[in-house]
């Protein structure tokens, strides 16, 4: 019996999915299945529920699993404690990134970080927020970038900046000829808006709620940069993050205007499963995503 087969299991057991724990460990569904009933041969027990429609462990299963977490676990352990003594950040680092930081905030702290640890692979997926948090429950990835971060006693949430938030909108717009913008302006305005399940969306539904403003939903999408290309057609206003369209006010493709006398701040974070052990990288990783 391999170690690699204990954490596949774990990976099986986390996910609940075959094809999944075949992602994270780098390998076929069918091995997957092999190293599982090469486990239920070792061990004289069936692990899973074959009958079942839903994944299900067994008793022998739900055991197996709690005693190769710790073995895992305590083996992580002791390979980043033998990397630190011997100084050495390398390996690879699994990111889960909503849009929006993917795009426009994750890229000069790449260019820094792999300026710094060139032997270090990172991989980022580019996901919906909800999925952000799935793929981190799941391990199968090491970190995520998030908006508006959901408490969670499963997660450890490590607080990063904050962006402001500004009302963008077309340069013929009314709008763009203002210095400030008094936000109770907005009410009547069409509006290009996120999906209802996006935590920007929610956020900005609450300014409205909490300042009595009723818009005309034109448009909703589920990501920044589609947000603001129907913006840049005329098609309404929106509030975003202000560094995320830095490019087109500079081109003068779009129009940001702050809000008269209060400011909305959008809080970032990065998140890991809790008890997860951090590699040498991905310590340093998240020091330098927390830079201001």
């Amino acid at each position: 019996m391999q170690l690699s087969a204990l954490k596949v299991f774990c990976d099986l057991s986390e996910t609940e999915s075959f094809t999944k724990a075949a992602q994270i460990n780098g390998v076929t569904q069918s091995a997957v299945s092999q190293q599982i009933s090469a486990l239920e041969r070792q061990f004289k027990s069936m692990l899973i529920e074959r009958s079942k429609k839903k994944f299900r462990l067994t008793r022998e299963g739900e055991i197996l699993y709690e005693y190769s977490k710790r073995i895992c676990h305590t083996f992580d352990e002791l390979e980043n404690k033998l990397a630190e003594e011997r100084d050495i950040v390398s390996g690879s680092i699994r990111v889960a990134t909503i849009y929006s930081i993917g795009l426009h905030d994750l890229p000069p702290y790449m260019k820094k970080f792999l300026k710094a640890f060139p032997t270090v692979k990172i991989h980022v997926e580019y996901r919906r927020a909800n999925q952000v948090y799935e793929d981190v429950l799941g391990n199968a990835v090491d970190l995520g970038l998030v908006a508006y971060p959901n408490k969670d006693p499963r997660l450890e949430i490590v607080p990063l900046r904050k962006d402001r938030m500004v009302m963008v909108c077309h340069p013929q717009h009314p709008f763009a000829k203002l210095k400030v913008l008094p936000i109770k302006s907005l009410t009547g305005q069409k509006f290009i808006g996120f999906e209802p399940d996006i935590p920007t969306r929610k956020a900005i539904d609450r300014i409205f709620k909490d300042h009595s403003i009723n818009v005309h939903t034109v448009m909703e999408f589920d990501n920044v940069e589609t947000v603001k290309r129907a913006v840049e057609i005329d098609a309404g206003v929106s509030i975003l993050p202000q560094t995320t369209i830095a490019a087109e006010a500079a081109q003068g493709s779009l129009v940001q205007v702050p809000f008269e006398g209060e400011e909305f701040h959008r809080p970032l974070a990065a998140l890991y499963k809790k008890n997860k052990v951090l590699s040498p990288a991905m310590k340093q990783f998240l020091a330098i995503v927390k830079e201001s």
